[in-house]
């Protein structure tokens, strides 16, 4: 059996309302057991037999689409992945006045083209370095959305391929995890 983290985007805003309750049942209708959800952010921690990560994701996005009538899309993650990306933050998650973040893509390519776009930052107000297939990101809190990162991300040509989870939100993932 293997333990995952679905990681939905773009719920919960932008009209698309998805109770969690009606998030976990989609999730045990399709077979998965242990479903949890953490927020109300769309984060669902799921166990299952299966180990093809490509075809689980295609199989959870078809669903979730069924379901709640939106193109749904989400980043899969194991659990032991999960936990090695939050282990290697290599910023101060506690620094006073600043968020962490860590910024998960569906494909390497695409986080590539994000970190390169984004250029040299301010690293008085932000910082962005390259992960276990993340981007690590922490910006100053008063600075928040309005940084050139967050404005850059957020950009349709990534917002359909990326995800953000502040670090504090891994780290309750991480906690709810079978076996933790």
């Amino acid at each position: 059996m293997a333990d995952w983290v679905a990681l939905l985007r773009g719920i919960n805003v932008n009209g698309i309302t998805i109770a969690m309750a009606d998030l976990q049942s989609v999730f045990r209708e399709i077979g998965f057991t242990g479903v949890r959800t953490v927020l109300a952010s769309g984060n669902v921690l799921f166990t299952t037999g299966e180990t093809d990560a490509a075809a689980l994701k295609l199989r959870i996005e078809r669903a979730l689409s069924t379901a709640f009538g939106y193109q749904a899309w989400i980043v899969l993650v194991g659990v032991g992945t999960l936990d090695a990306v939050v282990r290697a933050f290599p910023f101060d998650p506690q620094r006073e006045g600043w968020h962490p973040y860590v910024v998960f893509g569906a494909r390497q390519s695409a986080l590539d083209e994000l970190i390169e776009a984004a250029g040299p930052l301010d690293p008085d107000t932000e910082e962005v370095l390259p992960g276990l297939s993340v981007l690590y990101w922490q910006v100053l809190r008063e600075v928040g959305i309005n940084s050139p990162f967050s404005k850059l991300s957020g950009k349709a040509r990534y917002r359909s391929t990326t995800t953000t989870r502040n670090l504090r939100t891994l780290n309750k993932l991480l906690a709810a995890a079978p076996g933790a």
